[in-house]
């Protein structure tokens, strides 16, 4: 499996699961749909979360990003590694090492299918009415 390249550093001590509820609240906070975890501890170096999400416009997206990024410099005094996709908001990745946090424009999503790709990954699906402690894998001490 390749390691994850040691020059990413996060700023904050919060631990990733941590860092993913908050990412979940802020996203269902401003009406993001169709909310996926994806545990990437097992295959992959990359991150060891992956957050998958929709939003149905260009503007949602935007409001959606703003939120996961306001609420972890707030909550857990992060700022993300890297950012991409804010020139049109189609497809918005917010890179915080541990955790990446993607949000999709319904036909980027279908189109790139990252649930498909990284299909060996533990899923679970986030109804749009929950809240981040309704996510079992994101409870502290879950396997």
């Amino acid at each position: 499996m390749p390691r994850r390249d040691e020059t990413k550093i996060r700023s904050g001590q919060e631990s990733a699961k941590t860092l993913a509820r908050g990412a979940v609240d802020a996203i269902l906070e401003k009406k993001g749909r169709d909310t996926v975890v994806l545990d990437m501890h097992e295959v992959s170096g990359v991150a060891d979360l992956f957050i998958i999400a929709t939003g149905d416009s260009d503007m949602q997206i935007r409001a959606i990003t703003d939120s996961v990024r306001v609420k972890l410099k707030e909550t857990c005094h992060e700022r993300p590694w890297h950012v991409e996709g804010t020139d049109h908001y189609q497809w918005v990745v917010l890179d915080y090492v541990d955790v990446v946090v993607h949000v999709f424009h319904p036909e980027k999503r279908d189109f790139y299918d990252l649930e498909r790709l990284w299909g060996d990954a533990l899923r679970e699906e986030v109804p749009d009415e929950a809240v981040s402690v309704d996510v079992k894998m994101l409870v502290e001490g879950s396997p």
